[in-house]
Formats: C-alpha cells, structure tokens, sequence
C-alpha cells in the first residue's frame, strides 16, 4: 500500500486480487461515508470530485481490463465495493462517475448489481456501441479495431449485439436508479443524439428521474460544468 497526496486529499493506491486500486479521503467524512466511484480515466477532469470530497465523500477506482467493458470487470467492481465498505465502512451503495467510455461500464455496472447504486453521474457516455466505436454513420477505424481485440466482438456480431447500455435501460429504470446526465451538443466522438438522447428520452417516457444538462457549442471534452452546482445537488439529493 502506498500512500500520497491527491489534490490536497490523502489517497492509498493499493492491490485488490491483483489490480491497482485507489481510495481517497475526505479531511471529514460525512455522516453516512458516501462515496463515488470513477469507473474510468481516474484523473480526468477531477474537478466534481474534488467537490465532493470537500463535502465529506470519498472516492474510489479500480484498473479496468479494457475501456470497453466486460462482464470480470464488472463483477471486480462488485467485490471491491464490498471490500470498501467491509474494510473501510463506506456506504453500501455509491454513485458511479461515468465520462465517456466510463459512462458505458457505469451503466452496466448499475444494472447488474443495483444494490451497490444509489444513482448515476454520466457525461457524454457511451451508450450504443454501434454508434462509438463502431461509428456507423462515421466510422471511427482505430477505436474499432481496439474495441475487437478488447472484446473479440466483430462489427458484423455487434449488428445484432444486445448487450449495450441502451439495452440496460429498462433495468435501471425498474431498480429506480437516478441519473443526472451531462453532454455536448457538439459531440462527434459520442453523437448525443445516438447515445444519451436515448436514455434521456425512454427515463421521461417512462417516469425515470432524469435530468439532462447540454453544453452549448461543446465537443466530447471538457467532461463537467463550469460550475458542477447542479451535479453536486443531484448527488446529494440522490445518495441513499
């Protein structure tokens, strides 16, 4: 176990059944020792996080295998989050942070063990692999190509796939889990209208609690807002 200092916050990086691991402390923990969960990109625009320490959260993360999400990553997740809360008496549940491709393992994680879940945190995520990163209707080669050798999923097998977030949709909606969802209009790695819309529209159609922020003129990056106000309010609101 190693010890450092993380954005002014104490962290331990350490081994759990062999993958690198990182917990960070509040200065004060709150009450029911909340916490969230960056299912990728660790130190990728930190700033809500940060936040959230402030306010007495911790923070967790796991190496994954691949970005692109498989079931022993998942299933990992699972017994690292009963590890947390056995060995350092976090609350049973958490709130995923998902950007991106985090936002893809998020989701799945959510609907495979809800338990652990209080609510989401997405930011531009991945939702129909068919969009990122097979790119259909922009054909993205590279992200492709390490998408198969994560996976062995070829893009004439992801055609009738039905594994993608967008297909978990009704488990989230049935184990009540909150999402509060962040995005660029303007994106063209993770098109919003392939992606998130979808999740967006079938939560209202169906009496999810959702709420979705654009960002005007906005690309994939930056991930968060200028001000995280309504991120931190939806946590919050949404943590037990």
């Amino acid at each position: 176990m190693k010890e450092l200092l993380w954005n002014g916050f104490n962290r331990v990086d350490f081994l759990f059944e062999g993958r690198e691991a990182i917990l960070v402390f509040p200065k004060q923990p709150n009450e029911n020792k909340n916490w969230l969960f960056k299912t990728e990109y660790f130190d990728a625009f930190p700033e809500f996080e940060i936040e959230m320490l402030k306010r007495g959260w911790h923070l967790a993360y796991i190496k994954n295998v691949t970005r692109w999400c498989i079931d022993e990553d998942l299933d990992l997740k699972k017994r690292f989050a009963e590890h947390l809360h056995e060995k350092y008496g976090l609350y049973t549940k958490c709130i995923p942070v998902g950007m991106s491709c985090g936002g893809l393992i998020a989701c799945k994680f959510a609907a495979k063990y809800p338990q652990f879940v209080s609510a989401l945190y997405l930011d531009a995520p991945v939702m129909n692999l068919l969009s990122c990163p097979a790119g259909v209707s922009t054909l993205k080669k590279d992200m492709m190509q390490e998408f198969i050798d994560a996976t062995g999923i070829t893009l004439s097998q992801l055609t009738f796939y039905r594994e993608h977030p967008i297909d978990k949709m009704p488990l989230l909606l049935n184990n009540n889990i909150p999402i509060i969802l962040v995005y660029g209009d303007n994106d063209d790695v993770v098109p919003y209208h392939e992606n998130g819309a979808v999740l967006e529209r079938y939560y209202r159609e169906n009496g999810g609690i959702i709420a979705a922020i654009a960002k005007k003129n906005c690309g994939h990056h930056p991930h968060g807002l200028e001000d995280n106000a309504p991120i931190i309010e939806f946590a919050e609101k949404y943590s037990v």
